[in-house]
């Protein structure tokens, strides 16, 4: 395995929408274990191919209740219910933080490393990073969502109120 560098805002692979996968061979598996790497290292919610300069429809995201990756390959969402407005941040824009509304739960169909179909579900972190992470799939970021990205001070008072469960609120004051 190795880390690969993760491409930030400005480099136009970001922008773009990526084939789908259609060999499931040892190139398939060490780009998944190499994303793998890289996302553990940068300790975040989930990892698209294009993030690492590939134009394949791959992605990564933590369960948050396993706290294992999902590999998803050819993702699609299926169904989603309910909503949330949280936090959101990406890897591709470091240091940019903004408060986003996403479904609740999301039920995604997609292939494993080996080509096989499966569905997953999700809520919470985990719906929301499903989401985001099958976006940058289609060359979108989070950024579109987000009406301005929150000062130091917005999010220093955010993750403060987030801890003793006045989320909301902070949310309000903005």
């Amino acid at each position: 395995m190795a880390l690969r560098k993760i491409v930030e805002v400005g480099d136009d692979c970001l922008l773009k929408k990526c084939r789908p996968v259609t060999e499931f061979n040892g190139r398939l598996h060490q780009m998944l274990d190499d994303m793998a790497e890289t996302l553990t290292d940068a300790r975040g919610a989930g990892l698209a191919a294009p993030q690492v300069g590939i134009l394949r429809r791959a992605c990564l995201v933590l369960d948050e209740d396993s706290e294992e990756y999902i590999e998803l390959v050819n993702p699609e969402i299926v169904s989603q219910d309910g909503e949330q407005t949280g936090l959101e941040g990406c890897l591709s824009l470091p240091g940019k933080w903004g408060i986003v509304t996403r479904p609740d739960v999301v039920r995604v169909r997609a292939q494993d490393r080996d080509g096989q179909w499966f569905e997953v579900e999700g809520e919470g972190l985990t719906a929301r990073a499903f989401c985001h992470e099958i976006e940058h799939l289609d060359g979108h970021l989070f950024s579109e969502y987000v009406d301005h990205f929150l000062t130091d001070e917005e999010l220093s008072a955010y993750l403060e109120a987030e801890e003793s469960g006045e989320a909301e609120n902070a949310k309000s004051k903005e």
